[in-house]
């Protein structure tokens, strides 16, 4: 009786084994998912987009959306002929994870680039230049301390920033040439507006970010200093997959074009 059972229980394992073998054989000759590069993107007639809300790139005002990125979007939606699905993520980390997994087909957001990025993933011709700058409270905001003027006093100071924020690769070399530690700490809640917000607000001292979004953050909160550089002038490009080559240049193209036209002078001179 007990070999009986033995033998059942062995071909019943062994009719279990045959199953996942087949399963996995059909799976394997199945097609990988085909890439969305320009020729797929215009058969589809639809582009897949992310962006950031902010002060400057996408913002709602009264019952319309507006921003230097909507715009642009919008542009070349219209001159493609396409539908354009944006999606407003608050994370430049997490949109860069939605584009690799081919859930965008471009990250339209000021990203600056530095090879670590480039690593990953290809940019555009830059479309703007910027730089980060130091956010701090004013000395009458902030019990008379004076705004941090040279890097060597940044030596042991705590500066916040959005989680996987390009600006950490700048903050660890600021750090080792200055020769002093600056604590850099990450926040996985906050982007860089709220965190700008925060510093107005006495709830943290510094933060970084660039300077063409500090600048909008001024005129908002008076209390912010804004004119302490942390880096040199940074190009700032759209990103797409390293698999989208023709994607890039369909999109570098289309820049090209489109800067010399006088709409796009219009749109930046609204925005910068």
């Amino acid at each position: 009786m007990k070999s009986k059972k033995l033998i059942f229980l062995y071909f019943f394992l062994l009719f279990i084994v045959i199953i996942v073998m087949v399963l996995l054989r059909k799976g394997s000759s199945q097609k990988p998912l085909s890439v969305r590069d320009y020729p797929q993107i215009i058969e589809s007639g639809e582009l897949n987009v992310a962006t950031g809300y902010s002060p400057v790139g996408y913002y709602v005002s009264g019952d319309s959306v507006k921003g230097f990125q909507y715009e642009l979007i919008r542009a070349l939606g219209d001159a493609w002929g396409l539908k354009v699905n944006i999606f407003l993520g608050n994370s430049l980390d997490e949109n860069l994870k939605g584009l690799l997994s081919g859930k965008y087909d471009i990250v339209a957001q000021n990203i600056p680039v530095n090879s670590h990025l480039r690593d990953s993933f290809a940019f555009t011709e830059p479309i703007t230049l910027n730089k980060l700058v130091l956010v701090q409270r004013k000395a009458a905001f902030n019990n008379g301390v004076e705004p941090i003027r040279r890097h060597l006093d940044l030596a042991k100071k705590v500066l916040y920033v959005p989680k996987n924020s390009p600006a950490i690769v700048r903050l660890d070399n600021l750090s080792y040439e200055i020769g002093d530690t600056i604590y850099v700490k990450q926040d996985d809640t906050y982007e860089a507006e709220q965190l700008v917000m925060m510093v107005a607000a006495g709830e943290i001292d510094y933060t970084v970010c660039d300077e063409k979004l500090a600048v909008r953050m001024a005129e908002r909160f008076p209390e912010i200093d804004i004119d302490t550089d942390i880096s040199f002038t940074q190009l700032e490009s759209w990103a797409v997959r390293k698999d989208s080559p023709q994607l890039l240049d369909s999109l570098n193209a289309w820049f090209k074009r489109f800067r010399e036209t006088e709409k796009f002078r219009q749109i930046f001179n609204t925005y910068y």
